[in-house]
């Protein structure tokens, strides 16, 4: 764990932790509202360079093995819990604090006594949830199954969705979701997109991540809460997921920007309605950059059931692969231009030894002219 006898930043506030890395720095405190913090949102806050993060809410309940805490503090932050303080009254973005062991000052006055989590504790904790995880994965079922009978419309009905410029229909699409592993990712399916050229299709943040590996988005599918403008005015078609009501808070940032959208009503999260909308546009394939669904992040999601997203993956069936899949199985495929510039090169090698070497050229020169006398030309 990072200590400090006395450490001053600037105060940077957010309940959505996704919304508040994106403008994180080094001298900056962070101070967060996020119970169970996550795998993922202790990876983006490590990237940021974030040396504090004060949170308001239990970083780790203990209702499910959480590793998001441990990361953190393993990766040198000093991890402050201080539930219940009501630091996003009290504190204004831009603020410049005083850190103090486990407690908060602001111009000499005491804000806030929080505790200072340490590594031990915490992997002692997570070894301690890790022994409970078959009391979580009976919750966890009991809220999928109670969940799925209110949810089972997604399975057995159409979703409605929006026309759009972009072709699905017999091409691949690559639905890319904010992940740590998503960058990596992106990489190793580099030779695939090259040579199938599928739709590109941003989920929120995931289409940053596709700008910053040289991609540009065909279709951002999202709440449109943790994409930058810059991703926004890419060019790409823009899909607001709304609530089955049919609001879409998202739409109103698109409108202040001054660009047109679409919008999609569908329970499930969005990366669920980014591959409802591939399949039913008809993508012969989808593959995914980003998800994971193993237990413990299913519990990380920290949804009641998370029914939508195995109702998704029932519906999509064997179109969806994951990115690693398709890096395993895809071998690039070589283009008659390669040929070429590999003969060329052959006889460009050729040429260069028998300019080099007289004795080859006159060998060369006699061959050559007993071919011409075989065929008649000489």
């Amino acid at each position: 764990m990072a200590t400090f006898v006395e450490y001053t930043g600037t105060a940077r506030l957010d309940r959505r932790t996704k919304r508040l890395v994106k403008r994180l720095g080094p001298d900056d405190i962070a101070i967060i509202d996020h119970p169970d913090l996550d795998r993922i949102s202790a990876e983006e806050l490590l990237e940021s360079g974030v040396r504090v993060v004060v949170n308001v809410s239990a970083s780790s309940t203990g209702s499910y093995p959480n590793a998001g805490p441990l990361a953190l503090v393993r990766g040198g932050v000093c991890l402050i819990d201080a539930p219940g303080a009501d630091l996003f009254e009290e504190v204004r973005d831009g603020e410049h604090l005083v850190v103090r062991g486990s407690t908060l000052f602001r111009n000499g006055s005491r804000l806030v006594v929080g505790r200072a989590r340490a590594a031990d504790e915490l992997a002692r904790d997570l070894d301690e949830q890790r022994s409970r995880v078959s009391e979580a994965l009976e919750a966890f079922a009991e809220n999928t199954l109670h969940h799925l009978r209110e949810e089972t419309a997604l399975l057995s009905e159409d979703v409605h969705t929006p026309q759009l410029k972009t072709r699905f229909r017999d091409r691949h699409a690559l639905v890319v979701a904010r992940s740590p592993e998503t960058k990596r990712d992106l990489r190793i399916v580099g030779p695939y997109v090259a040579d199938f050229k599928p739709v590109l299709v941003g989920v929120d943040g995931g289409a940053d991540a596709l700008l910053a590996a040289g991609y540009r988005p065909d279709v951002i599918v999202g709440d449109m809460d943790s994409v930058s403008d810059e991703a926004l005015r890419s060019g790409a078609e823009l899909v607001v997921h709304a609530y089955p009501d049919g609001r879409a808070p998202g739409r109103d940032r698109l409108d202040r920007l001054g660009l047109p959208s679409t919008v999609i009503a569908s329970l499930g999260l969005s990366e669920d309605v980014a591959m409802l909308l591939a399949y039913e546009k008809g993508a012969e394939l989808i593959v995914a950059v980003g998800p994971r669904f193993n237990l413990i992040e299913f519990l990380e999601r920290n949804r009641a059931g998370m029914s939508s997203t195995f109702l998704t993956r029932l519906r999509v069936g064997e179109k969806l692969v994951d990115a690693r899949g398709v890096s395993r199985l895809f071998r690039p495929r070589v283009g008659f231009a390669v040929v070429l510039a590999f003969a060329f090169g052959a006889v460009a090698t050729v040429a260069a030894v028998l300019i080099a070497s007289p004795e080859l050229r006159r060998l060369a020169s006699l061959i050559g002219a007993r071919l011409r006398s075989l065929v008649g030309l000489e």
